[in-house]
């Protein structure tokens, strides 16, 4: 019987990236199957040490059946001026894929888009080349295979390790996409540094206070959000039309700001603004939301109601229970029994409930409708301040 505290099996490949570099082992570089499982069992066991990785190599020593360890090197085919040109220029070219680098990150968009110019990252049929001191003649032996899987580590600590196999340090790299970015300079032109950004203290303090600019106008309608020219880094499961909804919807809400003036402006928690999206969103969509808010789909689309009939209030009246004082349900359990309403009202801290009708008094001091929907309650119209608007809407 397995133990309850058997230690997890060691992986390889804990980024995107790292499993990318496995997976091209694995599949890409028809490397011999039948050795790979053998050298994975030998990286789980630690038989791997001095693992350094340098311009285009790979050096180890792995420890086998015999008292000294065995020597690998691994070789892995650089890449040409051409093929620097073509990738160094695609990656320039897209300030998401630098950022992202910087960010010791690698997209998989970056890493298609290499491929794409005919400068492949991960390794392909021919691209390593292996030795090892042991006697097996085979491509890879388990030493070697061993070295292989933990190399994605390597790749999983840092992704230029992909161009330092490849030919070139992250330095290197970097230097020649700042160039690349950097505005260019006219033959034997001297560029003047640009002055410091500022204003000098002595002048701030002397020059006069300019009156300020008058406000600009509201425009009429809502601008449509910028377009990215990159998605987001592959492994974050965003996409560039997500942001686009996002920021169409904080613009509207910017610009509603800005024409009902900032005494409107409200803070809300995370389940008061997913409930105001969700109650402009269609029931697709809103089952989208509860997924990804890892809230119950019922209760979101009992919440998106509410804040269509009510606003903030509603979705409070919602959640909230209460002990309010006497004075308010007194006066709304009279206003039910006059109802003609089957039963007899029921009180339960501020809700009283007659039939298929319950009243909900918010802290905001006004009443809201309910109507029993299956085994819940849904809002059902606007608040107001007199129980009798509620019982009777117009």
């Amino acid at each position: 019987m397995p133990s309850a505290t058997r230690r997890k099996r060691r992986t390889f490949g804990n980024t995107w990236w790292g499993a990318a570099w496995v997976e091209a082992l694995e599949e890409r570089a028809k490397l011999d199957p039948n050795r790979l499982p053998r050298g994975r069992t030998y990286a789980r066991k630690g038989s791997v040490s001095k693992l350094a990785v340098a311009v285009g190599e790979v050096t180890a020593r792995v420890q086998g059946s015999r008292a000294v360890p065995y020597r690998v090197t691994i070789h892995m085919r650089a890449f040409t001026e051409e093929q620097w040109e073509n990738l160094l220029g695609m990656v320039g070219s897209r300030l998401g894929h630098v950022a992202a680098l910087l960010d010791g990150e690698l997209p998989g968009e970056l890493a298609e888009d290499a491929r794409a110019t005919g400068a492949d990252l991960l390794p392909g049929p021919g691209d390593l080349r292996p030795k090892c001191s042991c006697p097996d003649s085979a491509n890879p032996c388990k030493h070697v295979a061993a070295v292989y899987y933990l190399v994605a580590d390597e790749v999983d600590a840092d992704p230029f390790v992909l161009f330092l196999l490849r030919g070139r340090p992250r330095e290197a790299v970097l230097a020649e996409l700042r160039a690349r970015r950097a505005p260019a300079k006219a033959p034997g032109k001297r560029v003047r540094a640009p002055a410091a950004p500022g204003v000098d203290p002595k002048r701030a303090y002397t020059r006069r206070i300019a009156a300020l600019p008058p406000r600009l106008a509201v425009p009429g309608t809502v601008g449509p959000p910028a377009v990215l020219d990159v998605d987001p880094p592959h492994r974050t499961g965003w996409s560039s039309d997500t942001f686009a909804e996002l920021a169409a919807d904080a613009a509207a809400r910017a610009w509603e700001l800005l024409v009902m003036g900032p005494e409107h402006a409200v803070e809300l928690s995370f389940e008061e603004d997913l409930a105001r999206r969700a109650a402009a969103a269609s029931v697709d969509e809103v089952a989208d939301f509860a997924d990804a808010a890892q809230v119950p789909a019922r209760d979101l689309a009992v919440w998106a109601q509410a804040w269509r009939e009510a606003g903030r209030g509603g979705m409070a009246v919602v959640r909230d229970v209460w002990k309010p004082g006497p004075a308010p349900l007194a006066q709304a359990r009279a206003d039910l029994a006059e109802s003609g309403l089957p039963g007899e009202p029921k009180t339960w801290r501020n809700r009283i409930t007659q039939g298929d009708l319950q009243l909900r008094y918010g802290q905001d001091e006004r009443w809201y409708r309910f109507v029993r929907d299956g085994e819940g309650w849904r809002l059902d119209g606007p608040p107001s301040a007199r129980p009798t608007d509620v019982i009777y809407p117009a």
